[in-house]
Order: C-alpha cells, then sequence, then structure tokens
C-alpha cells in the first residue's frame, strides 16, 4: 500500500507531464480515448467523489478565522476570471465555439491542484482549500448563472439544465464523499493516499478524448487557444494577487489568492462542454489543464525560490 501512495504522490506531483503525453497521444492516434466521451461526465463525479472523501470541518475553519480572505477569493474567482474571458472572447472576436468554451472554463470554480501549488508556493494551504471548497460547493448556482450572463449572444444554452448536471457531477459526489468520510472514516483515509492517481487517471482519459474528437478543429485554431488560454491564465494570477493587495492582505494570502483565481476545475469545464456544446467548445478546458499546471508550478517555483533567499539573508 505504502509503494501504492508513493506512486500516486508522484503521479500527482507530475501532472502536468501526464496531461501533455495523453494529449500528444490523442492528437497522434485520435482514436485512442474517443471511447471515453460519454464517460467525462461519470469520471468528473468520480473526482468531485474523491474531494468530498478529503473534506473535513477543520477545513472550514479558517471561514471563522479569516472570513475576509476567503469572502475575496470566492468572490475574486466569480468575478475576474468570466470577465477576463469575456473580454478576450470580444476583444479576439474568437469564434462563437471557441468563445464559448474559454467562458465557460472562466466561470467554473476553482481546481484543487490549486492546492497543492499554494503549497509549493509557500502560501496558506488551509486557505487555498477552503477557497476552492466554497468556490466548488457554490458553483451549481453560480457558475450556470455567470456562464449563461455573459455568453448567451454566442449560444442559445439551458442555465437550468446545465444547474442541474452540475448538481450531479459536482455538488451530489461531493456530499457523498462527505458522508462516506464521515461514516467509514478509517477507511476512507486509507484510501486517500491514492486519490491524486484516481484524479489524474480521470483528467488525463478527459483531455485524451476531447483532444482525439477535435484533432481537425485544433489544427485550424489550436495556436489561438493556446494563446487565449495563456491570457486568460495570467490575467487571473495578476488579478488574484494585486485584489489581495488592494484589501491589504498578508503577502502568504497574496499568493494564494493569486494561484487560486488563476488556476480553474478545467475538468469540470471539459464535462460541461462536452455535454452540452461540441468537443471543440471543450478544448479549452482541457489546454487549461495542461498549461495552469506548468505555469503554476513555475510560479510556485519563483515564490518558493524568493522564500528560501529570504531566510538566507
Amino acid at each position: 500500500m505504502e509503494t501504492l501512495a508513493k506512486f500516486s504522490r508522484l503521479v500527482g506531483q507530475t501532472f502536468a507531464l501526464w496531461a501533455a503525453l495523453f494529449a500528444a497521444i490523442a492528437f497522434i492516434a485520435p482514436d485512442t480515448f474517443k471511447w471515453v466521451l460519454p464517460y467525462i461526465p461519470m469520471l468528473l463525479g468520480i473526482i468531485m467523489f474523491g474531494m468530498g472523501l478529503t473534506l473535513s470541518p477543520r477545513d472550514f475553519r479558517i471561514l471563522g478565522e479569516h472570513p475576509k480572505a476567503v469572502l475575496i477569493g470566492v468572490a475574486a474567482q466569480f468575478v475576474i476570471m468570466p470577465l477576463t474571458a469575456y473580454a478576450l472572447a470580444l476583444g479576439l472576436n474568437l469564434p462563437a465555439e471557441i468563445a464559448v468554451g474559454v467562458i465557460l472554463v472562466g466561470s467554473c470554480p476553482g481546481g484543487t491542484a490549486s492546492n497543492v501549488i499554494t503549497y509549493l508556493a509557500r502560501g496558506n494551504v488551509a486557505l487555498s482549500v477552503a477557497v476552492t471548497s466554497v468556490s466548488t460547493l457554490i458553483a451549481p448556482v453560480l457558475t450556470p448563472a455567470v456562464f449563461y450572463l455573459l455568453a448567451n449572444q454566442w449560444l442559445d444554452i439551458s442555465a437550468s439544465a446545465m444547474f442541474v448536471s452540475i448538481l450531479k457531477i459536482v455538488l451530489l459526489p461531493i456530499v457523498l464523499g462527505v458522508v462516506a468520510h464521515t461514516l467509514f472514516r478509517k477507511q476512507t483515509e486509507a484510501a486517500v493516499d491514492v486519490l491524486p492517481l484516481v484524479s489524474v487517471a480521470a483528467i488525463v482519459l478527459i483531455i485524451g478524448s476531447v483532444v482525439g474528437a477535435s484533432k481537425p478543429k485544433i489544427l485550424e485554431s489550436g495556436m489561438l487557444i493556446l494563446v487565449v488560454v495563456m491570457l486568460h491564465n495570467a490575467v487571473g494570477y495578476l488579478l488574484g494577487f494585486f485584489t489581495a493587495k488592494l484589501f491589504r492582505l498578508p503577502y502568504d494570502v497574496q499568493k494564494t489568492l493569486s494561484i487560486e483565481v488563476g488556476m480553474q476545475n478545467s475538468g469540470l469545464g471539459a464535462a460541461l462542454a462536452a455535454a452540452y456544446f461540441t468537443p471543440l467548445a471543450a478544448v479549452p478546458s482541457a489546454i487549461f489543464s495542461v498549461w495552469h499546471n506548468i505555469s503554476g508550478s513555475l510560479l510556485a517555483s519563483y515564490w518558493a525560490s524568493k522564500k528560501r533567499q529570504e531566510a538566507e539573508d
């Protein structure tokens, strides 16, 4: 079991590599992962169930200790990233399918990878977990509402149907995970060490299926989507950092909210795009999955080295 746990941690730490590898395989051999497409909502549900298994009341203590930081983080998540996506879609005159995909990933809550990146960046991990958890729990309401408000000019969208989908593939699995953790604490805590392996496997399969199904469109628009994703991610980091700075929050919180805002639950974006739109609309989420882990790791390395240098000085 210890060997499996170590392997799971290694896979979690090298997620960006696996995501890029599966995307490359799918691009070279598009049919390899197409069988996954119908199972994307189920895979995301498994990821969310795993997240529920890791949650406990102590993760939310910071709500009482530092409510201002959590509130600012959650508000920034659902304001900065959607509006940035909308501005990029208009400013770059993106095709409808790509615009919808970019706005959709921007309207999603923060991703759990941000917790790991925050740890590596010497940020406030408890705050990171709290902001991710709260934004995910309220996503069934805010994600479809914000998305509909910003993206309805491109496509006919059913916000109510999306609300029901997010309830099924996000909130319900999380609640079931929390219940399982409460009732079977000993067994679930033993299984927590292998959750990174399960989550990475599910996300890379989603990425592979989306890339394989969208290869012709990626050949046409892939570079445009990559540039948009990189801009979207970078603006999220910058505005998240300066929003925390504006409210005079501590430096470790500034780093944490920068990472929380810039990194999205792109798996949710891919699942919703594949369910309601076209595979091309899911490509921004797939590329975001790869890129935000690369950029987040680089950012974390910079902040960690800066912290070490300050300690030495």
